[in-house]
């Protein structure tokens, strides 16, 4: 397991504590540095950080909330496998609200709202990975393109499904399947064509080239994960 940095006294107070080990180990698992099918190992992480296990399982129950952990009978938690089966499921559900997350969206985005989309385009254009042909811009929360259309849409219940416990499972698949030659460009074209087609107001459209750009991020990945397998079988 990655070796995760102990906390300063001065961040000791339970709820605080709780919250720093949760996105620590979030963001571990998230970027990879934790690898899938890893178990966590609750006594090692509670001498990491110096804490005792109240606050430390309370930051394992939320990660098992978003589906980054799975609690295994026996075993304990592990961390989420990235499988084959996992990413169809998850990519239909993604391909099917977040269509419709676009098609409310372009209901009502204000001219303001378009204004702050096309913002994070432009940031996305200027990162150095992506300028390098390395991936695409992997940023999360207001800086992510779908979450910002997702919140657009003002449907609650869509929002606490693809921003809250699928979101970051999302990420994962994206982040550690992300470098795939001539993808970026391709995702940030597609990208643009979605935002012109919110700016038109055009909900049909708009629903329709999300559910096409997911369904290409999730052929890519399918055909990396199953390169792996080959690689795997080959060795």
């Amino acid at each position: 397991m990655t070796r995760l940095i102990a906390l300063p006294d001065a961040m000791r107070d339970a709820g605080t504590l709780s919250e720093h080990v949760f996105r620590k180990i979030q963001s571990a698992i998230v970027q990879g540095e934790i690898a899938p099918g890893s178990k966590i190992s609750e006594p090692e992480l509670a001498r990491t950080y110096g804490i005792s296990r109240g606050p430390l399982r309370e930051a394992i129950h939320r990660l098992e909330g978003q589906n980054l952990l799975v609690r295994v009978p026996h075993v304990g938690a592990r961390v989420v496998s990235l499988t084959l089966d996992g990413l169809v499921e998850l990519f239909q559900i993604r391909e099917s609200l977040e269509g419709m997350a676009c098609r409310l969206a372009a209901q009502r985005m204000t001219r303001a709202e378009l204004d702050e989309l096309r913002r994070v385009l432009e940031t996305h254009e200027k990162d150095e990975a992506f300028q390098a042909g390395r991936g695409y811009y992997q940023q999360e929360g207001d800086d992510d393109f779908h979450y910002k259309i997702i919140q657009a849409s003002g449907n609650q219940i869509l929002s606490r499904i693809l921003c809250g416990e699928l979101y970051q499972l999302a990420r994962m698949y994206r982040i550690q399947y992300s470098a795939v030659p001539n993808r970026a460009r391709q995702a940030f074209a597609e990208h643009h064509r979605i935002l012109d087609a919110l700016a038109d107001g055009d909900g049909e459209l708009a629903d329709l080239l999300m559910r096409r750009h997911i369904g290409a991020s999730r052929r890519n990945i399918e055909a990396q994960i199953a390169h792996a397998g080959q690689r795997c079988d080959q060795a």
